[in-house]
Parts: structure tokens; C-alpha cells; sequence
């Protein structure tokens, strides 16, 4: 980051963009690790201001970690998920409007609408 501001001070515009450019990309495909503490739901996770500062999107949190969550309504303390801290536009939007429609719930039964979110794939 020090060489890209450089970079603009000296007027290098193209070397500049190069820099920073290099650093977007990475920052963007920053996955982070949560570790699940008790008390903890996917939808409190999600609304974390350094999550997704959003309750609506803990469908990503789900789908990104379906190998190690059997129902979206019971996660257990110490289970790690992976986070990606920059979902496209599109998940955004698929997450949000399956939080919002998924209807009843019940704990230790998989939804066929979370099924059905996570494209099908056989949940144990």
C-alpha cells in the first residue's frame, strides 16, 4: 500500500494502479475464520459488524460450510467456518431472499428449503 501512495505522489498513475490493484484483488478474496462460541446462531454471526453487519446473510455462512453444519439451526461451540468477506452481488441476493422466504424451522431436521438453497446437494 506504502509503494502505491508513493506511487500517486510521484505521479506514476499506471505503476499506482498496478500496486493497488494487486492489493484489491487480494483483500477481495479474503476468507476469514470463525470459531462458534456458545450462544452463537448463524443469524448472529451474519449480524456481526465484522461478518456481514447483516443477520439476513447467514445463508452464505451455511452454504460455504454445509460440509460441517448437518442443520442450519443447531452449530455447536469450537465448529471453524470459513467466511468470505466478499460475496458477490448475485449469493448476496440468493442468501437474503432465502433468509427471508425460508419459512418454519425446526431443530435436528434439515428444511427442504435449505436443500434446495444449497442446490440440492444431500445434507446428512
Amino acid at each position: 500500500m506504502d509503494s502505491g501512495a508513493t506511487a500517486i505522489t510521484q505521479g506514476e498513475g499506471k505503476r499506482a494502479y498496478d500496486l493497488l490493484s494487486a492489493l484489491l484483488a487480494e483483500v477481495r478474496s479474503a476468507n476469514i475464520q470463525y470459531t462458534v462460541e456458545p450462544g452463537d446462531s448463524l443469524w448472529g454471526i451474519s449480524a456481526k459488524p465484522e461478518i456481514y453487519n447483516n443477520p439476513y446473510q447467514w445463508p452464505l455462512i451455511y452454504k460455504a460450510n454445509s460440509d460441517k453444519i448437518q442443520d442450519a439451526d443447531l452449530i455447536h461451540p469450537g465448529q471453524e467456518f470459513s467466511i468470505d468477506r466478499n460475496p458477490s452481488a448475485a449469493e448476496v441476493d440468493a442468501a437474503v431472499d432465502h433468509a427471508k422466504t425460508r419459512g418454519a424451522w425446526s431443530i435436528g431436521e434439515v428444511e427442504a428449503s435449505d436443500r434446495d438453497y444449497l442446490g440440492g446437494l444431500r445434507v446428512r
